[in-house]
């Protein structure tokens, strides 16, 4: 898994590719929450090139969100890779999260 982080006008964008599995899912914590520590609230994750996420990738997309609502700041999602869009509707997730078709799009909401 690689991730790549790049400060926008209106949020954070964090880009994520390949496996996110048990295995990985703490770097993606890490990463998120070095976010949220660092006062960066408006959060966009870009999972366009994730073709695969355990449900210990999903825990810490909620946990991320979860910290961020507390801190009057949220978590979108941006292009969802068909698997993890799958993913996100059969846990219900779809719901939960904002998603967005394009990077453009989600980072425009905030």
């Amino acid at each position: 898994m690689d991730i790549t982080i790049s400060e926008m006008h209106r949020a954070t964008l964090i880009e994520i590719s390949g496996r996110v599995d048990s295995t990985n899912a703490n770097r993606l914590g890490e990463a998120l929450n070095e976010q949220i520590d660092a006062g960066r609230v408006r959060l966009v994750v870009d999972l366009s090139k994730v073709d695969y996420m355990s449900s210990a990738g999903l825990r810490e997309l909620v946990s991320a969100r979860n910290k961020l609502k507390s801190s009057n700041g949220d978590l979108r999602i941006a292009s969802p890779s068909a698997y993890v869009k799958e993913t996100l509707q059969m846990v219900g997730f779809d719901t939960l999260f904002q998603i967005f078709d394009t990077q453009v799009e989600a980072v425009g909401s905030y």
